[in-house]
C-alpha cells in the first residue's frame, strides 16, 4: 500500500477491524519509510443490480425503497420489522447471486409476494393491490379467492401433519 505522505510502497498493518456488519475491513497502517500512520478501508466490490422499471427506465436496486414498500403493506399489522429486514436481505442476496445484472420490477414483485404470503396474508393483499395495480374489483376478488384457497390447503396440510404426530 502506497504511503499517502512519502509515496513509499512499504507499510505494515498495525490493526484490522471488520466494519459495516463485516462487509468491510478498516486497517491502521504504518509506513516503513517515514513512520507515518494512515488508515485504509477494504470492501467487497459488489456488482450492481439494475432494476428495469415498467416504463423501461433503469435504476440501481434500492433495498430501502423495497423495505419502505413492505413497511407500508405491514402498517398496523403484527409483523416485526426484523422479519421484513430479513425478507429484504434474502431478496437482495438472491438478486446478487444471479448471473444476470438486470431484473424487472415484475420479477422482484413476485419474489416479494412469494415470501410475504408466509409472513402475513393481509400484508400480502395490500402489497399485491399496489404492485399488481388491479384494473377492477373482479380481478381483486379473484386474487383474494386464490389466497383463500391457498390458505385453506395450507391449513389442511398442517392439520394432517399434526394428526400424524
Amino acid at each position: 500500500m502506497r504511503c499517502p505522505y512519502c509515496g513509499n510502497n512499504g507499510s505494515r498493518v498495525l490493526d484490522s477491524r471488520p466494519i459495516h456488519e463485516g462487509k468491510a475491513i478498516r486497517r491502521r497502517r504504518e509506513c516503513e519509510s517515514c513512520a507515518q500512520r494512515f488508515t485504509t478501508f477494504e470492501m467487497i466490490e459488489e456488482k450492481p443490480v439494475i432494476v428495469i422499471k415498467k416504463d423501461g427506465s433503469r435504476e440501481e436496486f434500492n433495498r430501502e425503497k423495497l423495505l419502505r414498500g413492505l413497511l407500508r403493506a405491514c402498517e398496523k399489522r403484527p409483523v416485526p420489522i426484523e422479519h421484513l429486514e430479513a425478507l429484504v436481505m434474502d431478496i437482495e442476496r438472491t438478486l446478487r447471486e444471479r448471473d444476470q445484472l438486470e431484473i424487472s420490477t415484475n420479477h422482484i414483485g413476485e419474489m416479494v409476494l412469494d415470501r410475504l404470503i408466509n409472513v402475513d396474508e393481509v400484508a400480502y393483499v395490500r402489497f399485491a393491490s399496489v404492485y399488481r395495480q388491479f384494473k377492477d374489483i373482479n380481478v381483486f376478488v379473484k386474487e383474494l379467492e386464490d389466497l383463500l384457497n391457498r390458505s385453506r390447503r395450507r391449513h389442511k396440510t398442517e392439520k394432517r401433519i399434526d394428526s400424524q404426530v
